[in-house]
């Protein structure tokens, strides 16, 4: 991982205000700290190389404290996005039905999918009620922080 992707990393950290963040992509995985956290302010990190219980193709990434989806407008649509980076799945499980579907009306806080990072599913709510337009990302695809996921019609 080279310094700039550390530098995002860090950026990440301190635009939504996680106390910690830890990142594992194959043999290197890092772990950064907000100081204040702990004791006082300032971000402080920690790398190691290799690791060698996991060999995963795609970064993962943990935090301390879960950010909520967020929703920003798009015409007359709300794009819901990625909280966090991971796997993204429609459906609690292999040949189960998906939360939603294209057409489906949602209301706050229904659950639209599931996001796994570092071996966590994270529940994904809506922050609106609507109609679900459009899926923007396919099953068990590797998704990217602020990633648009859906998009609702309120």
């Amino acid at each position: 991982m080279d310094l700039a992707k550390i530098k995002k990393l860090i950026q990440l950290l301190n635009d939504n205000n996680l106390g910690e963040l830890k990142v594992q992509d194959g043999d290197f995985k890092i772990t950064i700290k907000h100081k204040d956290f702990a004791t006082s302010k300032g971000v402080t990190s920690v790398v190691s190389a290799p690791v060698s219980a996991a060999n995963t193709t795609q970064p993962t990434v943990t935090t301390e404290k879960e950010t909520k989806s967020e929703s920003t407008s798009a015409g007359n649509f709300q794009t819901i996005k990625a909280p966090m980076i991971g796997t993204f799945y429609r459906a609690a499980g292999e040949g189960k039905e998906p939360f939603v579907k294209v057409g489906d009306k949602v209301k706050k806080g229904d659950v639209l999918c599931i996001i796994e990072a570092m071996k966590l599913f994270n529940e994904i709510q809506s922050e609106v009620s609507g109609k679900v337009i459009k899926v923007m990302v396919d099953n068990a695809q590797a998704i990217e922080y602020d990633q648009p996921l859906f998009l609702i019609e309120p």
